[in-house]
């Protein structure tokens, strides 16, 4: 009997049985050529290499395991343990305040943006998301978003009526009622086909975002506004998170600064390339507006961050107006 523990011992130990490796869903809705997209090969390749393959990271593009609507609940019972979800996705779990990033023309360009998600309000706003048992690791940069539609864009006033997707937001679906469009929440992996079928008339989007998705195909006028973010969040499961070994912790969290870094320098990039690829599809007539076009469009969307105080918290946008300084008098 004891020569049998001793075998059974010495198994264990033994240097060269290996104990299967740590595997990591991460899911997410966008195509792999995107900024996120690429960033989360960037993250699965770092990960497995700074481990020396304890863990395996398993990339789930294009809403193939789950889709806008049913990924953070699938997060929360531990049926994935890694996301990317756009900011706005938060409020549904009553954090309403990750709405801020959604006000439009509050970040001019991506000095100013990183300044709150690198800083203290970034730091205190992913702190809140343990309370509903997710642990956030960092933010990664999409872009800057412009409006499309099937009908031409030369200002405000044309967005008029028309039929709007926008994800689930209650800032851009007063956005959109600003401008006097219908806001029209759809989740992100059905945009294309309600585009090409006339069920909405336009969109907001990065370009790369619009590029990757084809929306160019079917979307014969774009403006580019630069009047809104799109960021996301990488979130884990908390629970997951802190029961792993202490070792593995330390070299995930480096293989997410390092994916962070490669994210939030490429993003610019990818959507100059994206824009460049629009122009040259031929589909769509892109319009660059000039200084009174761009100022109409921001005296009819910055009554928005006013009305939306409540909502999000004044004292947060007091707080990335101090951080960034944007002074909404002087827009």
């Amino acid at each position: 009997m004891l020569l049998r523990f001793a075998i059974c011992v010495g198994l264990v130990l033994s240097p060269g049985v290996q104990a299967e490796p740590i595997v990591i869903r991460f899911s997410h809705v966008v195509a792999p050529d995107t900024p996120k997209g690429k960033a989360a090969e960037y993250f699965r390749a770092r990960a497995e290499a700074l481990t020396e393959g304890r863990v395996r990271v398993e990339v789930y593009p294009n809403s193939t395991l789950y889709k806008d609507r049913e990924e953070l609940e699938a997060l929360q019972l531990g049926a994935v343990e890694m996301l990317a979800p756009s900011l706005a996705k938060f409020a549904p779990l009553g954090l309403r305040e990750f709405e801020v990033f959604d006000l439009p023309y509050i970040f001019d360009g991506y000095e100013a943006l990183r300044r709150v998600t690198t800083g203290p309000v970034g730091r205190e706003l992913l702190g809140r998301l343990e309370a509903r048992g997710i642990r956030g690791l960092a933010f990664w940069d999409n872009g800057f978003k412009s409006f499309s539609a099937n009908t031409p864009i030369h200002g405000p006033d044309d967005l008029h009526g028309l039929r709007m997707r926008i994800q689930s937001s209650r800032v851009l679906e007063e956005q959109m009622l600003a401008l006097g469009a219908l806001p029209q929440v759809m989740g992100f992996s059905d945009v294309y086909d309600a585009l090409r079928h006339g069920v909405v008339d336009g969109t907001e989007n990065p370009h790369s975002n619009l590029y990757t998705q084809r929306m160019h195909e079917v979307q014969g006028h774009l403006i580019l506004t630069g009047h809104g973010y799109l960021g996301y969040a990488v979130i884990t499961n908390k629970r997951f998170w802190d029961a792993l070994p202490r070792d593995i912790r330390r070299q995930l969290e480096r293989a997410m600064d390092e994916a962070t870094a490669f994210a939030n320098r490429i993003a610019q990039e990818e959507n100059e390339q994206a824009l460049a690829a629009v122009r040259a599809a031929g589909h769509t007539v892109v319009y660059e507006p000039d200084a009174r076009t761009l100022a109409a469009f921001k005296q009819a969307l910055l009554p928005v961050h006013q009305r939306m105080e409540e909502r999000i918290g004044a004292d947060l946008i007091r707080a990335i107006y101090r951080a960034t300084g944007f002074d909404p008098s002087r827009m």
